[in-house]
């Protein structure tokens, strides 16, 4: 990990190889699908209702990762779980990428309700950056990660409902 100058109080411009590998994680299943064929694709057909709605998500989509990967904590380390704070808010977010990889199995399986696909495969995905955030004192991450929730949702219920 690696820190080049203060932005802000705690936080700094860096690079935090690891988070490229939790982005990864979080992509798998999108590397998965092309090679199932599916049926039925919802998510991969949806159609953008709001314009609006789908540029935003993309910019916090990106932001999220792009927070995650180069603002780092002063006193990160590459890989911490040293208080109890940072193992709860690592365990939250492995749970949640857990989570979320179940509804893309049940997803794949064809169980393409819209509760499944809002709950699991929308809701999770900015709920993971948001705990890894947390877990890793990234304050900008956090609170963009929230954002992502907020308008991630948004769009979803717009395109699916």
């Amino acid at each position: 990990m690696f820190k080049w100058f203060k932005i802000v109080k705690s936080q700094y411009l860096g690079f935090w190889a690891i988070g490229l590998l939790l982005f990864a994680i979080q992509e798998i299943p999108y590397m998965i699908m092309p090679l199932l064929h599916l049926e039925t694709n919802p998510i991969m057909d949806m159609p953008t209702k709001s314009l609006f709605l789908d540029i935003c998500e993309k910019i916090f989509g990106i932001l999220c990762v792009a927070v995650m990967v180069l603002i780092v904590h002063k006193d990160n380390k590459l890989f911490s779980l040293n208080s109890k704070s940072e193992i709860a808010f690592f365990t939250i977010a492995v749970g949640l990428i857990v989570f979320n990889f179940i509804g893309w199995i049940l997803y794949f399986c064809g169980m393409q309700s819209v509760a499944i696909v809002i709950t699991f495969l929308f809701a999770l995905p900015p709920l993971y950056y948001l705990f890894i955030g947390l877990w890793r004192k990234n304050y900008f991450l956090t609170a963009v990660g929230a954002i992502f929730f907020v308008i991630h949702l948004a769009n979803a219920f717009t395109n699916l409902l």
